[in-house]
């Protein structure tokens, strides 16, 4: 799979990654002679490797209020070295992420703060760029539809090639470390966490789809220039109604069902050689009788299941421990001890660091953790760290950035890629295609960016066309003043965004507000496709994202230029009917 996708790549997109991977810049060099070695280092300089956290600020250097507030210091780098961190995460609230180039010089300075401080360790830096709903990175950088989309467009190759441009962007600027794919698989429709972010209900689709995207992340390009995966949630998330951030869900999965749904796409991305997997802050009390802990702090799990039998020898990530799954029980000083006696090796995001690390090396001088243990999560945070590149190169070039970072060769793979996930549900009396372009055409519903996008698009192709967005929760007002639009239009297309969750009810009255007008009713689900079980219209598309890349597809099929190729990768339940499907998992039309 990874020999075929390398073989696809253009020479042009083949150079600039190169270029990127071997540059140096004038910012700092790294010691290539100069390996890490675990005797060498402190006490503290190994317990700093076990976090990876965030820091506040565009620049390395620039003081941010927030770095003082949280970490006692100014600077991102100043928070690097005082913890020698191993690692950095990045999220658009840590005012990270302004722009590709700055991601990259950011990038240089957090790395020229490790490796020049304490044990001189490159970092891992990284991110959530699971692309779909969850897409962390700034354009221009290439975005994908996500997972369920993804699933619903069936291709192994198609997965990886998403994958190895979203990794490939990533090096660009600098991060090392996607903390994706998703292997969760998604068997509970209620499910408020990962939802789209799974690529199927069906274990199967799921473990093909990980395990390509896992090649596409780690096996696309030299190391230098490609990601550490980090499959996530073990060991499973995709059965449950609780968000893990907000609460501690509990599954009740026995064994058997743990090995036929949830255990099967880790197995594959373990035999595909994922660096990493993230554990899941859950309880599973059928597969661990202890009181009550969640799997990120269970020997059983994390040990017993993922080490033992899995066979994973890599990282184990925990999830972020700032969500209420995990802090439920537990003081913030212990819950990194207990991570570790269960077997993770890399804490990301304590909610206090300093109390996190404090807790961490009192239980070595106390003996409730040897040093050997420590070692042993250090050895392999090295191993993966050099064999990605990152000890050897951990700079980038930073005038490389944009031939790589949304070059056209990867925008054209996207659209390609999103074009064969667009699924129909639903074309009563042949609503669709539009064979006879409509003069007028309303584009309204949830999201203020995704209207815009499609309607952009459809007033591309022609037609007068309004957008007029009503958000997750319309009020009456803005149903009545949709409908009364919608009646001076010759057909409406209507946006739903988790329609069939009770908070977004009012989503569904717009719906029907808009089928009274008497006009034709286009209805697209643009995040969950369950959306087309509990509202009613002559036609229904499912895009599973609301990314302008997945407007852009809709809007062809919609106008005919393409057929739609998606089906479903999960079944859309009948509430009207408790137990049936309105459609059922590989449902799909065509034309």
């Amino acid at each position: 799979m990874a020999k075929k996708l390398r073989s696809r790549r253009t020479t042009a997109t083949l150079s600039a990654v190169a270029v990127a991977a071997a540059a140096l810049t004038a910012a700092g060099t790294a010691d290539e002679h100069r390996t890490p070695r675990v005797q060498d280092m402190t006490l503290e300089e190994k317990v700093g490797q076990l976090f990876v956290t965030y820091a506040y600020g565009a620049s390395a250097d620039a003081p941010h209020p927030k770095n003082r507030e949280e970490f006692g210091v100014d600077t991102p780098a100043e928070v690097v070295s005082k913890y020698h961190l191993g690692g950095i995460i990045h999220f658009t609230w840590t005012d990270s992420l302004d722009n590709p180039r700055q991601v990259a010089e950011l990038s240089n300075g957090l790395q020229r703060a490790a490796t020049s401080s304490g044990a001189r360790v490159p970092l891992l830096i990284g991110t959530d760029q699971e692309q779909g709903q969850v897409t962390r990175l700034p354009e221009p950088a290439t975005r994908f539809p996500g997972n369920m989309a993804l699933g619903a467009g069936r291709s192994p190759a198609d997965a990886e090639r998403a994958a190895a441009i979203t990794g490939q962007e990533m090096r660009a600027m600098g991060l090392n470390q996607d903390f994706a794919p998703s292997g969760d698989v998604n068997v509970n429709p209620a499910n408020p966490v990962i939802g789209v972010r799974s690529f199927s209900s069906d274990p199967q689709l799921a473990a093909r789809l990980t395990a390509a995207q896992v090649h596409g992340y780690e096996d696309s390009a030299p190391p230098g220039a490609t990601v550490s995966a980090a499959v996530k949630h073990f060991p499973g998330h995709g059965d449950t109604n609780q968000d893990s951030h907000t609460s501690l869900p509990v599954i009740e999965h026995d064994r058997q069902q743990w090995e036929q749904l949830d255990a099967p796409p880790f197995r594959e991305a373990i035999k595909a050689g994922t660096d990493a997997v993230m554990s899941a802050h859950i309880v599973v009390p059928k597969l661990d009788a202890s009181a009550g802990e969640p799997s990120t702090l269970s020997p059983k799990v994390l040990t017993g299941m993922l080490r033992d039998e899995l066979g994973f020898r890599g990282v184990v990530f925990t999830d972020s421990l700032k969500m209420e799954g995990v802090r439920r029980k537990h003081p913030d000083a212990e819950i990194p001890v207990l991570a570790l006696q269960a077997g993770a090796d890399v804490l990301l995001m304590p909610n206090d660091l300093r109390t996190a690390i404090d807790g961490v090396i009192g239980a070595v001088r106390s003996g409730r953790l040897s040093e050997q243990r420590i070692d042993e999560s250090v050895q392999r945070i090295l191993a993966l760290k050099s064999g990605r590149g990152v000890l050897a190169n951990p700079f980038v070039d930073v005038s490389a950035v944009d031939r790589i970072v949304g070059a056209p060769e990867h925008l054209t793979a996207a659209q390609r890629i999103t074009d064969r996930t667009t699924t129909l549900l639903r074309n009563d009396d042949h609503a669709l295609p539009w064979t006879h372009r409509p003069a007028s055409v309303l584009v309204t519903g949830a999201g203020d960016e995704a209207v815009g996008a499609l309607a952009d698009r459809v007033k591309a192709r022609g037609p007068r066309t309004q957008p007029l967005a009503t958000g997750l929760r319309p009020t009456q007002q803005q149903i009545a003043q949709a409908a009364d639009a919608a009646g001076r239009a010759d057909v409406t297309v209507v946006l739903t965004n988790a329609a069939w969750q009770a908070d977004n009810s009012a989503q569904r009255d717009l719906v029907n507000a808009l089928r009274r007008t008497g006009k034709p009713v286009v209805a697209v689900a643009v995040r969950d496709p369950y959306d087309a079980g509990c509202a009613e219209a002559p036609a229904w598309l499912a895009t599973y994202s609301d990314q302008p890349v997945a407007m852009e597809s809709l809007a062809k099929v919609l106008f005919g230029e393409i057929s739609p190729a998606g089906e479903l990768p999960v079944p859309v339940p009948d509430p009207s009917r408790p137990g049936q499907d309105r459609y059922p998992f590989g449902h799909g039309l065509g034309w």
